[in-house]
């Protein structure tokens, strides 16, 4: 079993950064895929980053938004950078036991979710 625990979400202006963090329970952090999703009101939620042997990013984050890892601390991080107002949702953070570099989008594919932290940003 793997708790997952978000944090660093917050209000920020459009053009502005935050940086989350997922921090996870287990000695096996290392071998799981990970991955931020975001779900804004009333949609649906939909895949932001993930990493495992590569890094995949959405359309609309790429060049903005930066996933990694320290497996040391059994944490990931999502860095977001130039924040745009469409942004703003709540952000998941999610870990799947196997890695894949075609079904990292998918939201069935990952085993263990957070809580979700809030990030608004505001235009």
């Amino acid at each position: 079993q793997v708790q997952l625990v978000e944090s660093g979400g917050g209000l920020v202006q459009a053009g502005g950064s935050l940086r989350l963090s997922c921090a996870a329970s287990g000695r096996t952090f290392g071998s799981y895929g990970m991955a931020w999703f975001r779900q804004a009101p009333g949609k649906e939620r939909e895949f932001v980053a993930a990493i495992s042997w590569s890094t995949y990013y959405a359309d609309s984050v790429k060049g903005r938004f930066t996933i990694s890892r320290d497996n040391a601390k059994n944490t990931v991080y999502l860095q977001m950078n130039s924040l745009k107002p469409e942004d703003t949702a709540v952000y998941y953070c999610a870990a799947s036991r196997l890695y894949s570099s075609t079904s990292y989008y998918k939201r069935d594919y990952y085993d263990y979710w957070g809580q979700g932290t809030q990030v608004t940003v505001s235009s």
